[in-house]
């Protein structure tokens, strides 16, 4: 299998992916954050999540400080190789304010789509 990684090249001007953060068992997500080459590369030798903080300019591993953590079952690259998405087993919520998601703002109700209907 070959090792695939982010195209940093395509990285904002600091250097940053997006990282989606999904609960494994609930397909929740639980936070988008952002990752630099190093802390990919920690994510993927420790199995937990690092990250970039954007506001402290230091690296970051989720729940170091909290407890936390989110352990990664996978990691996923999108089709341009820009973005990642990583499905973790959370230990305890992901939100800095407690709540289990950082997406807690409803701003819209959903509503029920029909799935008989191809979409267009």
């Amino acid at each position: 299998m070959t090792k695939l990684e982010p195209d940093f090249t395509k990285a904002d001007q600091d250097g940053l992916v997006p990282a989606v953060v999904v609960d494994s068992k609930t397909k929740a997500v639980l936070m988008l954050a952002y990752m630099n080459a190093e802390s990919y590369r920690l994510t993927q030798e420790t199995g937990e999540t690092w990250f970039w903080s954007r506001s402290r300019q230091e690296l970051w591993n989720k729940g170091a400080t909290s407890g936390n953590r989110q352990q990664v079952v996978s990691l996923t690259l999108d089709c341009d190789l820009d973005t990642v998405l990583l499905e973790v087993n959370p230990v305890g919520p992901a939100c800095h304010t407690g709540e289990y998601s950082c997406f807690f703002n409803l701003v819209q109700e959903p509503t029920a789509i029909d799935s008989r209907e191809p979409r267009k």
